[in-house]
């Protein structure tokens, strides 16, 4: 089996990853409206459902190759008929340089469960039926290294389309929120997410004022490394009903703890 490192390299060398043409504005948050500069993070996709003829956004995700879209399990549903809008910042304009690809494949993981999420693997990869050549709108996101675990306090970017607060609509531009990392010991205690959360799970946020929200899941949690390029760190599971709450971080599916799981998927279909 090919290695993530190596298969992280041979991306990066012969695609190039985690790199913006347009560089984003390092501020704002989700829940609270704060729009990101266009295609500033163009990894980012919006994963649509067909209902009765048209197409609607239901999720967030991220292309990492150019046939993969990494997103969230509880996402998919296999009965449904889903399509990757790719290089959009405004989803009701019809945007230059932007894509629609149907799905071809669909990858939930087989450990995941609807009735049991919190018990972890909340993450699918969806194959395109035809690759993707990158521009500047489209650009590839990095996978970081097996096991890499960011420090409490690193500073990651929330990316999506999803509610601007509990109860109210979607955005219909791709918004962004700070969102700091909370490591595990913190993330697990009394009063935070406690017995909910895993290890194989990331939180981010938890100041009670910027998060994710609903619309916003399996989008990417975007973290900067020493080099300058962006990896995707999580993928947006859950987080408080009411989106932004104190000690009540969003919940990302750590990525580093399924790099074997990615390259088994993507290496063997």
């Amino acid at each position: 089996m090919i290695s993530l490192l190596l298969t992280s390299l041979l991306v990066a060398s012969a695609y190039s990853c985690g790199v913006p043409s347009n560089k984003p504005n390092l501020s704002g948050k989700v829940v609270g409206g704060v729009e990101a500069i266009p295609n500033s993070w163009p990894w980012q996709i919006s994963l649509q459902i067909n209902k009765d003829g048209q197409w609607y956004h239901t999720c967030g995700g991220s292309l990492i190759d150019p046939w993969w879209v990494l997103t969230a399990a509880h996402c998919i549903n296999q009965k449904n008929q889903y399509r990757v809008a790719l290089g959009k910042h405004n989803l009701l304009l019809e945007e230059q340089g932007s894509l629609a690809i149907a799905a071809d494949k669909l990858f939930p993981h087989n450990k995941f469960s609807m009735i049991f999420a919190a018990n972890g693997y909340d993450i699918a990869l969806v194959k395109l039926a035809e690759p993707v050549t990158t521009t500047d709108e489209i650009e590839f996101g990095c996978i970081p290294q097996e096991e890499v675990i960011l420090p409490h306090n690193y500073p990651c970017y929330v990316t999506g389309w999803g509610l601007l607060q509990a109860g109210g609509t979607v955005s219909e531009t791709l918004q962004q929120a700070q969102l700091p990392v909370v490591n595990y010991e913190t993330c697990s205690k009394l009063g935070w997410w406690a017995t909910n959360v895993k290890k194989t799970m990331v939180c981010a946020g938890g100041d009670g004022v910027v998060s994710g929200c609903n619309g916003d899941s399996g989008g990417p949690l975007n973290c900067q490394n020493e080099e300058g390029t962006w990896e995707v760190h999580g993928i947006v599971s859950f987080g408080s009903p009411l989106c932004s709450q104190k000690n009540k971080p969003t919940v990302f599916t750590r990525v580093s703890a399924y790099n074997s799981w990615i390259n088994e998927i993507m290496t063997n279909n």
